[in-house]
């Protein structure tokens, strides 16, 4: 009986070291070392030399209420859901006493879970890895008091998104996966998969569609499992890190496409979780204990595309279409809403291939962003997040200059301002045009004033002017300069036939002055031409270009 007793131990001491390989060295099962995961050394512990384990997603952030926290991340390629439990208390979720498997929707109650039937927290991560789409699972319970407690847990993978009242489970529809682990209480876990049908044989005989259908083994190279039955494990990614006493921790990985879960070309995927303890394992009627979850995952063989839409000055890009191709195939479009957002169906179960999206309708004022039309691949179980910037065009504003008889004004300063900021100024040249024109400007309101005002001109009324321009407008602007002039009353003395001048200034000479002949000269005046003029007549003067106003002779 002795030797018996030493053999088994050297059985068991040999599975172990199989699994830790020489100090401390990782040794993973065909399944594992396809997906690049520790998934059967039930240690969480990376090492060499797949070197990625549970612990290489710590630290994970858990958000929620202490007792249901839930925890999301992804680590190369591996998107990981974490899942909290209430433990050793009576507020703790589970089931109302004989619910099953197989009940659809079952009554959610408040209750206490027996010692091996405790679960704290429940782990999930996927990854595709080429055409194969792993998953790998973890339970985690509270210290045990036996020496071999059994372990019975069933992940349960939902498709759809209908509540079941307000438990927070969801209606099963066809095709919900269940995955279901039972341990035994020494050697190598057992793996089941049955999937929800709606016609055909139930995994139990007397049941009737809807139901579980038949359970089936996974095999070995399909699925592997293990559980910390030899040595102590650090878990680092949860909520606070704790070591795991013997039976508390167990895992799995499972081949999804091996496992006939998903078939080629045809798109696939669950995006909720649960897991539940079992009273036993072997019975799809045995009871339902403590409920874990649910959560959100995302495991899918085929991937999916949203788009980001932002417009380079913040404006709305609400209207602007995409559309998503494969090769000369058209997938379908998304029209982009008022929060930048674009997706649509068409985008969503995506077989795992090469995409071109380009945007085929631009909002007016847009161009479209220089990496569009955009080719990229999409993985499965990928969310492919891409973000575009539409560039918003400039706005142009140009200035001309005339006077009140349509000539060009060369030589005026006009100044352009934002609030209080100066864009820049501009000078009219000899076609009256401002130079350089005010380009590049974003869409907005401004301020144009004429700071200088040439010789001879009065800046126009409407000056300062203040307007908006919108993305690739080129607005122009025209304002006159009235010409401006000096009055000359001058009194023709019939005695002498001399001009004076009235009480004015002329030319800067002073009031009650005698107008000079090289003054009246200037001014293109002859004290002939004045003084022949009729007494009470009234007329205009021409000085060069410019109209005198009428000058009064008495």
């Amino acid at each position: 009986m002795r030797r018996r007793l030493m053999i088994a131990g050297a059985a068991v001491s040999a599975f172990v070291l199989g699994l830790l390989g020489p100090a401390g060295v990782a040794v993973a099962g065909p399944v594992g070392i396809a997906a690049g995961f520790e998934d059967d050394d039930a240690n969480l512990t990376p090492q060499a030399s797949i070197n990625f384990d549970w612990n290489s997603f710590s630290p994970a952030t858990w958000t929620g209420t202490a007792g249901t926290r839930t925890a999301n991340k992804t680590v190369s390629g591996w998107a990981f859901t974490g899942l909290e439990d209430r433990q050793a208390t009576t507020t703790d979720s589970g089931f109302a006493g004989g619910t099953k498997q197989d009940d659809s929707c079952a009554s959610v109650i408040t209750a206490k879970a027996s010692n091996k039937d405790d679960l704290k927290r429940v782990y999930v991560a996927s990854k595709t890895v080429g055409s194969d789409v792993f998953l790998t699972l973890a339970w985690v319970r509270i210290p045990q008091n036996t020496t071999s407690p059994s372990a019975h847990v069933g992940f349960e993978f939902n498709k759809g998104t209908t509540p079941c009242g307000t438990s927070g489970l969801v209606q099963r529809t066809a095709g919900d996966m269940l995955i279901v682990y039972d341990f035994e209480g020494g050697g190598t876990p057992s793996l089941k998969l049955s999937r929800w049908i709606t016609s055909g044989a139930c995994e139990v005989g007397s049941d009737t569609a809807p139901c579980w259908g038949v359970a089936t083994t996974l095999s070995p190279g399909v699925a592997e499992a293990a559980v910390n039955t030899g040595s102590t494990a650090q878990d680092t990614v949860a909520p606070t890190t704790e070591t795991l006493g013997l039976h508390e921790f167990g895992e799995a990985g499972i081949n999804l496409t091996a496992a006939g879960v998903f078939a080629p070309g045809v798109c696939e995927g669950f995006g909720k979780a649960y897991a539940v303890s079992r009273s036993s394992g072997q019975s799809s009627t045995a009871q339902m204990k403590d409920l874990v979850g649910p959560g959100n995952v995302n495991v899918r063989n085929c991937g999916s595309v949203a788009v980001t839409k932002l417009g380079s000055d913040g404006g709305s890009q609400a209207g602007a279409v995409f559309t998503l191709s494969q090769g000369a195939t058209v997938i379908g479009t998304c029209t982009v809403q008022a929060n930048g957002s674009c997706t649509d169906p068409a985008f969503q179960n995506l077989p795992v291939g090469t995409y071109t999206l380009d945007e085929t309708t631009v909002p007016a004022g847009y161009d479209k962003p220089a990496n569009l039309p955009d080719t990229f691949s999409v993985a499965a179980g990928e969310n492919k997040m891409l973000t575009y910037t539409d560039p918003a065009r400039p706005a142009t504003v140009n200035v001309q200059k005339k006077d009140d008889a349509g000539a060009a004004v060369p030589g005026a300063v006009f100044t352009l301002t934002q609030g209080t900021t100066t864009i820049g100024t501009c000078t009219t040249d000899a076609a009256g045009v401002c130079q350089p024109p005010f380009a590049n400007l974003p869409a907005g309101t401004y301020t144009i004033d004429e700071t200088t005002t040439p010789t001879g001109y009065a800046k126009d009324a409407t000056l300062p002017y203040t307007f908006t321009v919108a993305r690739g407008e080129t607005k122009n602007l025209s304002f006159t300069n009235p010409r401006t002039f000096k009055v000359i009353v001058l009194v023709c003395r019939e005695a002498d036939s001399k001009l004076y001048p009235s009480g004015v200034t002329i030319d800067g000479q002073a009031a009650g002055n005698s107008l000079s002949s090289a003054q009246a000269s200037t001014a293109g005046l002859s004290e002939a031409a004045l003084c022949g003029i009729t007494t009470g007549q009234r007329g205009g003067l021409q000085t060069g270009n410019h109209a005198a106003n009428p000058v009064a002779i008495n």
